[in-house]
C-alpha cells in the first residue's frame, strides 16, 4: 500500500490519530443542588439496540467531568441533540471546554431549558428545548456493580477498574444510559411516521473533535443523499413453508405471507418468523396473512393508528 503510511496512536486517537466523525450532543444532569447542568460530548453511541428487555446507549468520558461525577451520585441524565446553528455549536463549544464549575457555566447559558417529560419519582434534570430530539435516560448501574464507584476523586481513581460500565480507568469512565423515553420535534416525529425524505431530514452537524489547540472541527449539513438498499436474494417459497410451519404449531402463516417473507435473507428467515408468531400472540390471531404481514412490516402502525 505505498499510499498509506503508519500514523502513531497516542491518547485521544479518535481526535489526534484519525478523522472520525461523531455526533455532538448537549448532557443533562443535575447538580448537587438540584439544578440542571448541560456537558458537550461526542463520545455517545448506541449499545444495547435489540435483543434485550431495553435499549441503551454507551457514554464514554472522564470521570472527573461534571457530567460524570453528577451520574455518579444521581443516575438520570438527558441527551440533546442540537440542529446543526452555528450559534448553538459555539455554545456547545464553550459547555464543552473543561474547568469551569457547572454553576459558572450554566449562568452565561444561551440556550432554553424545559422540564422533563419522564413520569417517574426521582427528580430528572431539564432538557434542551431547542433540541429536535432528546432520549431522557437512567444509568443501568447496576451491571458491573458500578454502583459501588463514588464521586470525589477528580485528581483519577486507583485501581481495580471496571472492565465497561463505572470507572473504567485512572481517568476515564463508562455510563451505559438505558433509554427511557426518545423525544422528537413534531416535523421529524411526522417524517419518522410518514416516511424520512431529504426535505424532511434533520439538519445535523457532525463534530471531528479537538484536532489543534484552537479550533474544534466540525461540518454542516448541507444536502442528505440517499443510495436504495440492492434487492435481496430470493429464497424458494418452500423453504419458508418448512420453518414457518414449525415455528408455532398454534399459528399458520398463509402461503401470501410466506411470499412477502422470501426476500428475507435466510440467516434472519427464523427471527423473522419467531417475530411474527410472537405479534400474533400478543393479538390473539391465529393465522397470518397478507393484511397482518403489512401490519408486522410497519413498526409505526400504532403510531399512524393515534394520529
Amino acid at each position: 500500500m505505498p499510499n498509506f503510511r503508519d500514523l502513531r496512536i497516542v491518547d485521544n486517537f479518535y481526535q489526534t490519530s484519525s478523522f472520525f466523525p461523531m455526533p455532538t450532543i448537549l448532557i443533562s444532569t443535575l447538580d448537587d443542588e438540584g439544578n440542571t447542568s448541560l456537558g458537550s460530548y461526542s463520545l455517545c453511541f448506541p449499545y444495547y439496540v435489540a435483543g434485550k428487555d431495553y435499549y441503551a446507549m454507551i457514554l464514554s468520558c472522564r470521570n472527573s467531568s461534571n457530567t460524570a461525577q453528577h451520574l455518579l451520585k444521581r443516575p438520570k441524565c438527558a441527551l440533546n441533540f442540537l440542529p446543526d446553528n452555528k450559534t448553538y455549536f459555539k455554545e456547545t463549544v464553550r459547555l464543552g471546554f473543561p474547568g469551569d464549575t457547572s454553576k459558572e457555566k450554566m449562568a452565561k447559558l444561551s440556550l432554553t431549558l424545559e422540564d422533563s417529560q419522564v413520569n417517574d419519582k426521582e427528580q430528572r434534570p431539564q432538557i434542551v428545548s431547542e433540541a429536535f430530539q432528546v432520549f431522557e435516560c437512567t444509568w443501568v448501574s447496576e451491571l458491573e456493580d458500578a454502583f459501588k464507584d463514588k464521586a470525589g476523586n477528580l485528581e483519577g481513581y486507583e485501581p481495580p477498574y471496571r472492565m465497561f460500565n463505572g470507572i473504567t480507568s485512572k481517568m476515564g469512565a463508562h455510563f451505559i444510559l438505558k433509554i427511557d423515553k426518545i423525544l422528537m420535534e413534531d416535523k421529524y416525529y411526522q417524517s419518522i411516521i410518514d416516511g424520512v425524505k431529504a426535505n424532511n431530514f434533520p439538519k445535523i452537524p457532525v463534530d471531528y473533535g479537538y484536532r489543534d489547540n484552537t479550533n474544534f472541527w466540525y461540518t454542516s449539513s448541507k444536502k442528505y443523499k440517499s443510495e436504495p438498499i440492492p434487492a435481496p436474494k430470493e429464497i424458494d417459497i418452500s423453504t419458508v413453508r418448512y420453518a414457518a410451519d414449525r415455528i408455532d404449531p398454534d399459528i399458520h402463516f398463509t402461503d401470501d405471507a410466506c411470499k412477502r417473507l422470501t426476500r428475507v435473507p435466510r440467516i434472519f428467515l427464523k427471527a423473522a418468523l419467531e417475530g411474527c408468531a410472537k405479534w400474533a400472540r400478543e393479538h390473539d390471531v391465529i393465522e397470518i396473512g397478507s393484511d397482518e404481514m403489512d401490519i408486522i412490516n410497519d413498526k409505526r402502525s400504532g403510531e399512524k393508528k393515534r394520529k
